[in-house]
């Protein structure tokens, strides 16, 4: 209904988006005049000819019209579509729907143009080569890197060219309010998912951090909300129907709001400088937008009810529990200030957030520095960053690097990627330059407008990049595209003629796409739904410890089944079988413990943790070949790390060399290698040993490192024999 109003309220009952020229009144002599000195074919540039003038054409194509729908659609249920459980990750569902709607669309279109037999020419722009060079890449990663991972980058940047190019083709006056509106639908919804939670505690989709709409983490949800305000502002000044302009406001007020109640710095930061921009672009064009011609009192309205919306949805105190446990700020105003004011804070760099991202940057520097031209292949760092993370960052912080452009040139390299990059940056400067000299009236007003919005939008979404992947996120991925598709649509040139054959193989090869998009999304969601179902399992025989005998036993059973599909389809799933694999250990199954952390130490052969857990279980099913090749694999990793000496020894033990184990510790100690580990084997070994010397000198380290372990002391000083406890207390 209301992309349906959105559009009604663009067109009127004349014109289209109010691109028409404007109506000249010509005398029989002046039109004589003005008709020879015409040209006979229009300029190209000028903005009478441009493809977001009103008199582009006639009518709208079918095709593009049709396809403009169905991207409409997609852009809202990509962001407010959830999972009510946990049996499929949120963003699996989002992308499976926009690679769905996107190819679907585009089947639309071709469809369509068979049917009606429509001129076949193709607009192209040079923009289309940023995700095309990036996906060949991709393609060429899967030769020398991992290849998984760069098959899903290859896919994930062809479908983004896919939804560009398909919009640069659809885009016209007529389609230009349709998706816009389907964008702004797409996140008032998500927004309405975001105040449940905020306002009544609603809990129907499993939470990160909250509130996070549907999107599991509230980072996500506001990293794709700052991308649509822009885009949303334009909307509402260029609506031509009183009716609608008051509940649009609301609509927009209310979305700000719900990027308040997130908490999100890195986005509200954001906000604070974008939209600023957005009011000054929109202030700078006003005399070609329609808001120039609302009636006073339709400007009073609109802007009443955008400050009203603001403040007083602003000041409604939270509902949810979570939030209300995390600090004193309970409306979405004081959440805001607080949260965003927080960056002041020295702790923040130390111990805090950014601290974590801080490691995880200058990790993603080390690995480019190994790899400046090339990088370690597309999609790859998650596999590569724990060579470069140093022993005391063994733990995997998370699967990205939490800045795109660092990744993205630590991945595809300074030719490449750094190229692209640098090619995009381009572009974006030499638009600006172009908007800001544009006439502030008239069509090429209306066209520096929205170019205008789209580039506020792009320099949110570029902001928030840097401390966070949004455009590895279907929803703001997503945006991502459109919004380049918008700053360069009507500087989008007509290329070839495709003949009726060419439509033809186009639509058997979208057909094919099509499937294979769903096969693959099906099989997907059916290993998430294997595992997450494993985890689960788990997690009831962990919280459940007085469960029958009989009854835990099936239970592991049936896990460890439900693992065994889920790894047979996705053998690559490492976020999900590593919890598996923590899990089965807690429960005391060994055996699909190591089979989980094998299964992860195949595809991700760089994780000191994976090896050390590796090592423990090896050794503990005793496996001792396993376990020592396990050993091996963590010892060239980190070859001097605590961890790693530590379980030299225990390995050592097990195998019954206590005597070389005795000697490598009192090497350790002499080479001033005084670690809890160490002491305690060096401990363990003199007691059983009778060996006076290492017993004497791994308690005095033990007491003058530990102090605070004073009664465990005094037990370990009893079991030692009468004539050992003078030394041992000397110093």
């Amino acid at each position: 209904m209301f992309l349906g109003a959105s559009r009604a309220l663009f067109t009127g009952a004349r014109g289209r988006f109010n691109h028409q020229m404007p109506v000249m009144q010509c005398t029989g002599s002046s039109r004589a005049k003005l008709i020879r000195t015409m040209p006979e074919t229009p300029a190209v540039q000028s903005p009478e000819n441009s493809r977001f003038s009103g008199d582009e054409r006639p009518q709208t194509p079918a095709s593009s019209r049709l396809a403009a729908w169905i991207l409409a659609v997609t852009l809202v249920l990509v962001p407010i579509s959830g999972i009510p459980g946990e049996w499929v990750l949120q963003d699996t569902l989002k992308s499976a729907l926009l690679a769905l709607g996107v190819i679907g669309a585009a089947l639309a279109f071709v469809w369509s143009k068979l049917q009606t037999k429509e001129t076949g020419v193709l607009q192209v722009h040079g923009l289309l080569l940023f995700p095309t060079v990036l996906s060949i890449y991709a393609l060429g990663s899967m030769a020398w890197s991992h290849s998984y991972l760069a098959a899903v980058e290859a896919c994930r940047w062809a479908l983004l060219g896919l939804l560009l190019w398909l919009t640069l083709l659809v885009l016209n006056s007529k389609t230009l309010p349709i998706l816009l509106g389907g964008m702004h639908l797409g996140a008032v919804g998500a927004s309405m998912w975001a105040a449940a939670q905020f306002w009544g505690d609603m809990d129907w989709f499993p939470q990160v951090a909250v509130p996070a709409s549907t999107f599991a983490n509230r980072n996500f949800y506001a990293e794709y909300l700052i991308c649509t305000l822009p885009l949303s502002a334009y909307l509402l000044v260029q609506l031509k129907t009183p009716l609608w302009r008051q509940l649009m406001a609301l609509s927009l007020a209310f979305n700000i709001v719900a990027l308040m109640m997130t908490g999100t710095r890195s986005a509200l930061l954001t906000a604070g400088l974008v939209l600023p921009l957005v009011a000054f672009g929109l202030w700078r064009f006003r005399h070609a937008l329609v808001v120039r011609r609302w009636s006073r009192g339709s400007k009073l309205s609109v802007a009443t009810v955008l400050v009203a919306g603001l403040l007083g949805l602003g000041a409604l105190p939270t509902a949810n529990r979570t939030l209300l446990a995390e600090g004193p700020a309970v409306s979405p105003l004081e959440r805001s200030l607080l949260r965003a004011g927080s960056v002041a804070r020295k702790a923040e760099y130390t111990t805090g957030s950014f601290s974590v991202r801080a490691s995880m940057w200058r990790s993603t520097a080390r690995m480019m520095m190994a790899h400046p031209w090339t990088g370690v292949g597309a999609g790859a760092w998650e596999v590569h960053i724990p060579l470069y993370q140093g022993w005391n960052n063994s733990l995997e912080t998370d699967f990205y690097a939490h800045n795109e452009f660092l990744q993205l040139l630590g991945e595809y390299g300074l030719l490449v990627g750094g190229g692209t990059l640098a090619v995009l940056l381009a572009y974006l400067i030499l638009s600006a330059q172009r908007v800001w000299i544009s006439p502030v009236r008239g069509h090429a007003g209306q066209q520096a407008a929205l170019q205008a919005m789209a580039l506020c939008s792009l320099l949110g979404l570029f902001l928030v990049s840097n401390a966070g992947f949004p455009w590895r996120l279907a929803s703001s991925g997503a945006m991502l595209v459109v919004a380049l598709a918008l700053l360069s649509w009507s500087t989008s040139r007509p290329g070839r003629p495709l003949a009726h054959r060419g439509w033809s193989i186009a639509l058997a090869g979208l057909g094919v796409v099509l499937l294979f998009s769903v096969l693959v999304s099906v099989q997907g969601m059916r290993a998430e739904q294997y595992i997450v179902r494993s985890v689960q399992a788990l997690n009831r025989l962990v919280s459940e410890p007085d469960m029958p005998a009989a009854q835990r036993e099936a239970l592991q059973i049936e896990a460890f089944a439900l693992l065994k599909e889920g790894v047979a389809i996705h053998p690559h799933y490492r976020k999900l079988t590593s919890i598996a694999a923590d899990q089965f250990a807690l429960t005391g199954n060994l055996e699909a413990a190591l089979w989980a952390q094998d299964s992860v130490a195949a595809s991700r052969p760089y994780i000191p943790d994976v090896h050390a857990n590796r090592v423990l279980l090896n050794s503990g099913l005793k496996k001792a070949a396993e376990a020592q090749a396990a050993f091996d694999a963590l010892r060239s990793l980190q070859p001097d790390a605590p961890r790693t000496r530590a379980l030299g020894i225990l390995l050592l033990r097990r195998a019954g060399h206590d005597d070389q184990a005795a000697l490598q510790l009192k090497h350790y100690f002499d080479d001033g290698k005084v670690e809890y580990d160490l002491v305690r084997f060096a401990l363990a070994i003199g007691l059983e040993n009778k060996n006076e010397s290492l017993t004497t000198r791994a308690f005095r380290l033990w007491v003058q490192g530990w102090p605070s372990e004073a009664s465990a002391q005094a037990d370990v000083f009893q079991l030692a024999p009468q004539a050992w406890r003078e030394r041992m207390l000397s110093r």
